[in-house]
Order: C-alpha cells, then structure tokens, then sequence
C-alpha cells in the first residue's frame, strides 16, 4: 500500500469530520443540519475504518494518535450528545409534558376520582346504617383490632423499613397497571377498581371514625396519600382513556384513537411511577413512625398535595417548531 497516497485520499474525510465536530463542540449537535448530521455518522464510521487500517498496517504513532482522538471526538457527540439528549428530553417531559397531558386528559381523571368517591360515600352510608357492613369490605382481624383493642395496624411497618416500603411500592403499582390494564375492557375493570377502592377506603376511615382514631388515621394516611391517591386516579384516567378509544373513537379509526389515547395514557403512567414509588418511601419510612409529631404529618401532607396541585396546573410552554 502507497501509504502517502491513501493518506492524501482519505486525509479530506478527517479535515471534515473535524470541521463538522468542531462545529457540534461550539454550538451542539442541533447547529447542524439534517445531511450534515447524516454526513457526521457516516464520516465517523469511515474515520473508525481508517483507523483500524493504520494500527492494523502500522502506519506510524503520531497518525493513529491523531485518528485516535479524532474516533474518539465523534463518539462523544454522536453517542453521549445522543444520550444527554433523551436526558433532556426526559427533564423537560417532567417539566411541561407532564403537566400538560394532566390537564388534556383532566376529565378522564375526573371520572376516575367520582367513581372512587361514589364508592367511599356508599361504604360510609351503609356502615353507619347496617355495622355489620363493615365486615363484608375490611378484614375481621383489622375489625378488632380497631373497636376491641382501639389500636391502629401501622406500628407493624416499624422495624421493617425497607421490606414494607417495598412492598407497598409493588401493591400500588399492581393497582395502577391493572387500573391501566382495564382499559381493555372498555373502562370496566377501571371503574370497578376506582369503586372498590373507594369502598375500602370509606369503609375503614368509618371504622376508625366510629372508635374515635379518625385523627390518628389520617395523620398516617396523608402524607404518603397525597401523593399515592392522585397517582391511582391518573392510572384510572388512563385506563378511560384506552375505554373511550375503544368505545367512542369519533373521528379516528379505532386503531388510530388506540394509538392517540393510548400516547396520552403512556404519558400518564410515566408520570404516577416516580409518585407511587415516593409515596411509598413515605409510606414506609416516614408516615408510621409515632416518633413524628401527628401534626407535622397533617402539614407534610398538605404540603406535598399543595405541591402536586400547583405542579400540575402550571401553564405549559408550547414547542416552537424547527425552521
């Protein structure tokens, strides 16, 4: 091989790939165009080739360095630049999308909490009327516990930390994918689920009212709660999303509205995910330990709904699209 010939012939792909770098490290991978993206990948694919001939043929330490620097430049930006893209993207999906897709699909959210809530008004009214009620909807062991021994379950979590935290984390993402899940059956299984949760809920916050540990209760319930009952309606939300598509696509093909409805539901499980798992934190670490003033805990959980409320009403910056 004529070494100063390939030299000279490959030599304007390196002096490119370095312009075209050299641009990209000044003013990001978005300075460029789409060709010249293209023409970035495939000249660093070609510069990776050149090198693996020169070690191979032992064309001299000063050009494999060089070659070295130059593969090495391009990996950079292709492929971390292409990482600390999905980063940003990630960043600024929490940042605006969220919010956004919260209030589009408010209604659906909507219904899922007013079914929960028809659910909870039925377990109070029926428990107040009929005591035995109770013992169809919360376990016989928690019933006695509450009225014979007038003590609340969750000094039991203390102690165990990690593995009820975990746990409790898994409990609630089962619910909120089965919640998504029932989509599939056109919304029923969602609507069941927001109704039985609801029942439960109602049920207990009755007995513990009726045995005057409603404060207690509460002070646990809430700051793990504000957080763990917005993220089951969203997933409620979620899941009508998907029965909505099924049953009334309206203008769409009911593939397209799966795939529409179905974009906006993924969306929504992005967002209860970090919710559920920081609820559970809560949940486990910090809601039942009576070392923490109950007070304190009605505070953080006002706190943290307060929060989530005003992060998901802000105004969210419409994307401007590229020139």
């Amino acid at each position: 091989m004529n070494i100063q010939r390939w030299i000279a012939r490959r030599e304007p792909n390196w002096q490119r790939l370095d312009a075209l770098l050299r641009q990209v490290e000044k003013k990001g991978l978005k300075s460029l165009r789409a060709t010249e993206i293209r023409e970035l990948a495939s000249l660093y694919r070609s510069v990776a080739a050149d090198l693996a001939r020169a070690r191979t043929q032992q064309l001299g330490n000063i050009l494999i360095q060089n070659l070295h620097l130059l593969t090495n430049r391009g990996y950079s930006q292709i492929y971390q630049g292409s990482r600390r893209q999905e980063w940003q993207a990630v960043v600024q999906f929490y940042k605006w999308g969220l919010p956004a897709v919260v209030q589009q699909t408010f209604p659906y959210t909507a219904t899922a909490i007013a079914l929960f809530l028809v659910g909870a008004i039925i377990a109070w009214w029926y428990a107040w009327q009929d005591p035995t009620f109770l013992s169809i909807v919360v376990p016989e062991k928690l019933i006695k516990l509450v009225r014979d021994e007038q003590k609340l379950w969750m000094g039991s979590i203390v102690g165990i930390e990690p593995l009820a935290s975990t746990g409790i984390m898994i409990n609630n993402l089962s619910v909120s994918f089965g919640a998504v899940a029932g989509g599939i059956t056109a919304g029923v299984f969602t609507a069941y689920l927001m109704i039985f949760n609801g029942l439960s809920i109602g049920a207990i916050a009755t007995l513990v009212g009726q045995n005057h540990l409603a404060y207690p209760f509460w002070a646990f319930v809430f700051p793990h709660g504000s957080l763990e009952l917005p993220a089951i309606f969203f997933a409620g939300g979620a899941g009508f999303l998907l029965g909505r598509a099924i049953l009334f696509p309206g203008k769409y093909r009911r593939v397209d509205a799966l795939k529409f409805y179905g974009s906006q539901a993924v969306q929504l499980i992005f967002g209860i995910v970090p919710m559920l798992i920081l609820a559970g934190i809560i949940e486990g670490f910090f809601s039942p330990h009576p070392s923490v003033p109950e007070v304190f805990k009605y505070l953080v959980g006002m706190g943290l709904l307060m929060l989530l409320v005003a992060y998901c009403s802000r105004k969210f910056k419409a994307v401007k699209p590229d020139n």
